[in-house]
């Protein structure tokens, strides 16, 4: 059973990891190949830098493709993908016997797209969980094989909650507690019935933008002083989305954007401050720690004694 898999940043090496363990273990080597986006320029020096998945596969000596074409795609009976960060074209999804099982952190359909884990904080989702589904052409709307759901912690943030997402979804394709086959046997056994999904309960999300991080300055100064505001925010990478004003809300938007694009605001200089942690403490937001443009981390408290007329920009 020969293996491929698709897929970019950090927080999937685990699935890989588990595969390689899985199959590749023996004298067979039925992990055949990564496929990663390529090397990317980063600074004014324009330094080379590669994807976790890429440098992963050169470690363990593992095939790597980034220019992902039919003449270079090797022979494969199954494909995993999580997070690959491109269209998967038709030849490539036809290429499997099995086809290619996509790891989607949503409960689906809720939450289709780019920033699944985002829009489940949020939203206040709890659970949410893992869909693994047949991939289909059409985004993230393929049969399901199967899920599982998992607790949002009142602390979570992005990083934190899709870390645990897919730690499970390698166990979960692998090998289940207690010994039991994990999803990828009973899979290719044939002993998974896969089930279309409800068409009617579909939500979308797109890529998170820089921008998309901001919070309007009136919303911090009402929520650091429990000043109630009747005002609908729409959150734009959530396709027909608006929530309420609230001090949670604004909470779990700082939870949501943490660790990129972190959410930002104005203060009264015009300039962009971040909000890197914040919690609620008897229904005021207490900010924990921030960052001044072109400054760095910091304390709240030490950032008020620098800036002791801070206030946010309207």
């Amino acid at each position: 059973m020969k293996i491929i898999f698709f897929g970019t940043p950090e927080y999937v090496l685990p699935i890989v990891e588990a595969i390689n363990k899985k199959y590749n273990s023996g004298r067979e080597k039925n992990f055949v190949c990564v496929v990663t986006q390529p090397p990317a320029k980063v600074g004014r020096e324009k330094r080379i830098l590669h994807s976790p998945v890429d440098n992963w596969a050169y470690r363990h000596k593992i095939k790597i493709i980034t220019d992902l074409k039919k003449e270079n795609l090797p022979e494969a009976d199954l494909g995993i993908l999580a997070a690959y960060g491109e269209i998967i074209p038709d030849f490539v999804i036809n290429h499997f016997k099995f086809g290619i099982l996509n790891i989607h952190p949503s409960p689906l359909p809720e939450f289709r797209g780019a920033s699944p884990v985002q829009a489940a904080l949020i939203t206040g989702t709890n659970p949410t969980g893992v869909t693994v589904i047949k991939l289909t052409q059409k985004l993230d709307s393929g049969p399901i094989i199967s899920s599982f759901k998992e607790e949002v912690f009142v602390d979570d943030t992005t990083q934190t909650l899709r870390k645990r997402l897919f730690e499970r979804s390698s166990e979960f394709l692998i090998n289940l507690p207690r010994g039991k086959a994990g999803l990828i046997p009973n899979y290719l056994n044939g002993k998974i019935k896969p089930k279309s999904q409800d068409e009617s309960k579909t939500t979308f999300t797109k890529l998170i933008k820089k921008e998309d991080g901001f919070i309007p300055p009136k919303y911090l100064e009402a929520a650091l002083r429990d000043k109630r505001l009747r005002e609908n925010w729409e959150i734009r990478f959530i396709k027909d989305f608006s929530i309420k004003y609230s001090v949670l809300n604004i909470e779990r938007f700082i939870r949501a954007m943490y660790p990129w694009p972190v959410a930002w605001s104005f203060v009264k200089n015009q300039k962009r401050l971040k909000i890197l942690k914040a919690h609620i403490d008897d229904k005021r937001l207490i900010l924990d720690s921030v960052q001044l443009e072109g400054k760095n981390p910091t304390s709240w408290e030490e950032f008020k004694r620098g800036y002791p007329n801070v206030s946010f920009a309207n």
